[in-house]
C-alpha cells in the first residue's frame, strides 16, 4: 500500500532519524510512505482567525496532492497532523473558508476536503492493525514499563481530531502492547508539557514538564513514549531522568530496524 507522506520540518532537519525509523518501519509493515514533493511547513499551529488563509495553504496543497494520487495523507508529527486535519475539516465544514482558499490558489479543480487524513499511529491501528503489527515484531520490548505521553495536539479538539477518547485515550497504550511492552497509565498523560511557552516562560515550561515526568515515574514508568517532537525535546531539555523516546524509535527497535530505544 502507498500513502502520501508529510514528514514536517523537524523530522527533515533536527530529527532525521525519527523520519528514517518511520519509513523503514512502514516498509516492514507493507506500506510505502511517498513523500509529497515540494511540501512546505504546515505553520506549526492552526490559526483560528476566520480571515486568515495564507498559513493554511501548505496544508491544502498537501491535501490536494494526496487527493490527486487517490491516497490517504499520513503525518508523523502531532503538530503537523493537527494543522492538516483541522484545515481539512475547515474546508469541509466552512464554505466561506473553502471558497477563499480555492480562490487564493486559483486552480481549475477546487479542493473540497476529500482526502482521508491519518496520523502514523492511526495508520498502524486502522490500516495495518495492531494485531498485524504484533505479528511483525521480532524484538519485543518485553519487561519494559512504558508511559504514553499524548500531550495537547493529538486529541484536541476532539470534534475534529477524532483519534480517540480525549480523556481516556487507548491508542498509544495499545501500540505499546503491540510492541511487547507494558503500558503505564498515569494522570498527566494528556496534559500540556509547556513546550509552546518554553521561550516566553522557561520556568513554567520546566515545571509542567517535570510534573509530567514525575507523575509517570510515580505510576511505575521506566520510559516515556511521545508522538510530538516538541514534547520530546521539552521533556528531555527540562531534565527527565528516564528515557523519553519518539514512538517511531520504539517501533523501529521492535521491528528489528533499530538497535536501542535508549539513544
Amino acid at each position: 500500500m502507498r500513502v502520501s507522506y508529510f514528514p514536517g520540518c523537524t523530522l527533515k532537519n533536527k530529527a532525521r532519524d525519527l523520519d528514517e525509523y518511520a519509513r523503514k518501519s512502514a516498509e516492514v509493515l507493507g506500506i510505502t510512505l511517498e513523500e509529497i514533493p515540494d511540501w512546505q511547513c504546515c505553520g506549526g499551529v492552526f490559526t483560528t482567525a476566520k480571515n486568515e488563509v495564507a498559513t493554511k495553504l501548505s496544508s491544502v496543497r498537501a491535501l490536494k496532492y494526496a487527493a490527486a494520487k487517490e491516497q490517504p495523507l499520513v503525518s508523523v508529527c502531532s503538530a503537523c497532523h493537527n494543522v492538516i486535519k483541522q484545515t481539512n475539516h475547515a474546508i469541509k465544514t466552512d464554505a466561506d473558508f473553502a471558497k477563499k482558499v480555492n480562490n487564493y490558489m486559483a486552480e481549475e479543480t477546487p479542493y473540497a476536503g476529500e482526502t482521508q487524513v491519518y496520523h502514523y499511529l492511526e495508520m498502524l491501528r486502522d490500516l495495518v492493525g495492531f494485531d498485524a503489527l504484533k505479528e511483525k515484531v521480532v524484538n519485543a520490548l518485553s519487561g519494559k514499563k512504558i508511559a504514553a505521553y499524548y500531550g495537547c495536539l493529538l486529541l484536541r479538539p476532539n470534534s475534529v481530531m477524532q483519534m480517540d477518547d480525549p480523556e481516556n485515550p487507548q491508542i498509544m497504550e495499545n501500540f505499546i502492547k503491540a510492541i511487547g511492552a507494558t503500558p503505564v497509565v498515569y494522570a498527566m498523560r494528556n496534559e500540556c508539557c509547556g513546550g509552546y511557552i518554553s521561550m516566553e516562560s522557561p520556568d513554567l515550561a520546566s515545571k509542567k514538564s517535570n510534573a509530567v515526568v514525575e507523575n509517570a515515574k510515580a505510576a511505575g514508568a521506566e520510559m516515556i513514549i511521545t508522538a510530538c517532537p516538541l514534547c520530546k525535546y521539552n521533556l528531555i531539555k527540562n531534565g527527565a531522568d528516564i528515557p523519553v523516546v519518539y514512538f517511531t524509535q520504539a517501533l523501529a527497535e521492535a521491528l528489528g530496524v533499530k538497535e536501542d530505544t535508549n539513544e
